[in-house]
């Protein structure tokens, strides 16, 4: 019978070899021996199973016929590394029967025996791991275009919600200075001027608990709700147990709930009607006097059903250079490196202070003030209303 190439590899197959056989076929990783012509030696049976290549095909196999031409360059160039440092770890593909790539990785080291190099690779199979980097891979890319969609959205809201802020004016010998910014890109702080006719003109500040979408979301809802019943000239004391019932039955979030300043004032008899819920005071400034506060009668809104007042709305008489300062809580609960907060306290005397700067300065001189009592950036939605009695026209 002749003597087969196979046959041959397997006389030439030195001791060593022969005798760690048994140990290199139970091992949980793909081995495969070949000598420094490249030719494969041996293969242990998880090698196989990798490859899905009979052993009988893999003896005596020239490794390099496995891979194209640049796969081989490059592998080539791994295995030179090995035989030149004795070791070398890569990550690498195994050919598989039918021309598939097993991704894995190799461990080859040069083992010297009776004058001659032998390549001892150790392949691990990482087909579940590669797997799941692409799974994870694809996930993190529909991750970005599902943020690149939220981002845009949150970009519509916030020009919506831009839209909705109130712009500043002048009136019937009135200027009304508004500022608004969410600490997100949309807030719960809301706020509304409204000029009924020419006699008649109504300011709301509203806060709605939290921040961010869910807080915008109210808030735009509640704007909606109470724009209409401003605009009517309905009593604020009705407005307000209306806007309590809705917050109570249609809304109904534990834990979400409403302040609110509104102030109506009429031009010809210079007066002007306050109501609050729960709401930081309004402020009346007259010259270098310590300024007026004015009080919330009613409690927040959408906690518990008798939260109005009755008697929450008063009428005061506005004389010519009178301001009135409208704001939300972004405006007092600020605080300093030391931890302590502005408060009403804090906010009334920068108002006192600010009031005899010119009509167009004051707004930013509040806000500049308030910026300076705080240490980091806001924290919270911050909105300002300020109405100038400039006199008759």
């Amino acid at each position: 019978m002749p003597v087969t190439e196979r046959d041959s590899i397997e006389m030439e197959k030195p001791e060593w070899l022969i005798q760690m056989e048994t140990v290199l076929e139970v091992l949980n990783e793909g081995v495969l021996i070949a000598d420094d012509s490249h030719r494969i030696l041996f293969a242990n049976s998880r090698f196989v199973e990798m490859t899905g290549i009979l052993r009988q095909d893999l003896i005596g196999f020239d490794i390099s016929r496995f891979y194209s031409a640049e796969e081989w360059d490059v592998l080539k160039q791994q295995f030179d590394a090995a035989f030149r440092d004795g070791r070398n770890r890569y990550a690498s593909v195994l050919p598989r029967k039918g021309g598939g790539r097993l991704p894995v990785i190799r461990s080859s080291r040069v083992l010297q025996n009776s004058g001659r190099r032998f390549r001892i690779v150790t392949c691990t199979d990482i087909s579940e791991q590669v797997q799941a980097r692409e799974e994870l891979r694809f996930a993190n890319l529909k991750l970005r275009e599902r943020q690149r969609e939220i981002d845009e959205d949150l970009r519509l809201a916030a020009r919506v919600q831009r839209s909705l802020a109130p712009k500043s004016l002048v009136w019937g010998g009135m200027s009304v200075d508004a500022f608004y910014h969410p600490v997100q890109s949309i807030g719960g702080d809301f706020a509304m001027v409204d000029s009924l006719d020419d006699e008649h003109l109504s300011l709301l500040v509203g806060d709605v608990s939290g921040h961010g979408i869910g807080s915008a979301l109210v808030a735009n809802r509640i704007y909606c709700e109470t724009a209409a019943q401003l605009r009517s000239g309905m009593p604020f004391v009705d407005m307000f147990a209306k806007l309590n019932r809705f917050l109570i039955e249609e809304v109904n979030i534990p834990g979400l709930f409403v302040t609110l300043a509104a102030a109506r004032i009429n031009a010809r008899r210079r007066t002007m009607a306050f109501a609050g819920a729960g709401h930081p005071p309004a402020m009346l400034a007259r010259g270098d006097q310590n300024p007026q506060l004015l009080e919330s009668g009613s409690m927040i809104l959408g906690a518990i059903p008798d939260a109005v007042d009755v008697t929450t709305s008063v009428e005061v008489q506005l004389q010519p250079d009178d301001r009135i300062v409208l704001y939300t809580d972004g405006i007092t609960d600020v605080f300093n490196s030391r931890g302590e907060m502005l408060g009403v306290s804090g906010v009334q005397e920068i108002v006192r202070q600010t009031s005899s700067l010119p009509g167009d300065e004051i707004k930013q001189g509040i806000l500049d003030a308030v910026a300076a009592s705080r240490s980091g950036p806001p924290t919270d939605d911050v909105c300002l209303m300020l109405v100038h009695v400039r006199g008759h026209d």
